[in-house]
């Protein structure tokens, strides 16, 4: 049973360190809006019993003089955007134990927030170009979606909320953006800049992106010395650059109905054919 209207509650935004989160894209959009905007931390959840502190561990950091070690844990902050416009944001490493009952304790505190809309964050390695915008797929927890697209996989922990969040009747929306696998580890300022836009079209609230467009300009400048630099990698970002071209032209012309889609199936016919 669905809680009440997204538009009178308010909003929890998650992202999670670790196998969800390539070159920290997610948890980055968090940290600009904690950042960018007041806001104030309203819950924890404390870390013994989910994490292994050989493979989370914690850290040791001096201030004021004194010594001080910080534990895993969850962060809730209560971020203020605009006027009348609630919203929550969670960060915190992925856990390694207990996923039910961690996303049990997520819901109850959402439930304390009145929050009735869960979006969950996550960024992956993919094989796409950086010279394109990068694919951020999105999903709501009520739409049906084809069954041809859906992933079929090993899941992180923001998948494992967005499904308990909506059987608990909260409204969910799962964005995943892919980063280009050739460019390795390391921030990827387009990737966040691009969760946040979406981000902003989902809420209908505009995000200020502060310095991401210029960090996301400079991401793709090194990243076209270094293709410049190995002929072999050139090669490789021009295939992907024609099958993200041909992809979207497909998606376009599907959008249009029968007569483009037949065009389209006699032209890639066409281009088989040229291939051998």
């Amino acid at each position: 049973m669905k809680r009440q209207a997204a538009e009178t509650g308010s909003t929890l935004i998650c992202a999670f360190e670790g196998w969800n989160d390539a070159c920290q894209a997610a948890t980055d959009a968090v940290r600009h809006l904690v950042n960018r905007y007041e806001s104030r931390e309203v819950r924890h959840i404390d870390g013994d019993g989910y994490y292994d502190y050989q493979s989370t561990r914690p850290i040791v950091c001096h201030a004021t003089g004194r010594r001080r070690i910080i534990w895993p844990q969850t962060t809730f902050y209560e971020l203020t955007v605009v006027p009348g416009r609630r919203l929550y944001a969670q960060i915190a490493p992925e856990p390694n134990y207990h996923w039910r009952e961690y996303c049990q304790e997520t819901l109850r505190i959402a439930d304390e927030l009145d929050v009735t809309r869960i979006v969950t964050l996550g960024s992956m390695f993919a094989d796409c170009p950086h010279t394109r915008d990068l694919p951020v797929d999105m999903e709501d927890g009520d739409e049906t979606a084809d069954p041809d697209r859906r992933y079929s996989g090993p899941v992180g922990i923001p998948t494992i909320l967005d499904a308990t969040a909506g059987e608990d009747g909260f409204d969910t929306t799962s964005m995943w953006v892919s980063i280009p696998q050739y460019l390795g580890d390391g921030d990827c300022a387009q990737a966040t800049m691009q969760l946040l836009d979406e981000l902003s079209r989902t809420l209908s609230i505009p995000l200020d992106l502060g310095d991401l467009p210029r960090k996301a300009d400079e991401w793709k400048a090194k990243a076209g010395v270094l293709t410049q630099c190995n002929d072999a990698l050139a090669q490789y970002v021009r295939r992907l650059e024609q099958q993200h071209d041909r992809d979207e032209r497909a998606r376009r012309e599907a959008s249009l109905g029968g007569p483009a889609c037949e065009q389209l199936v006699k032209e890639a016919e066409a281009f088989l054919k040229d291939l051998g």
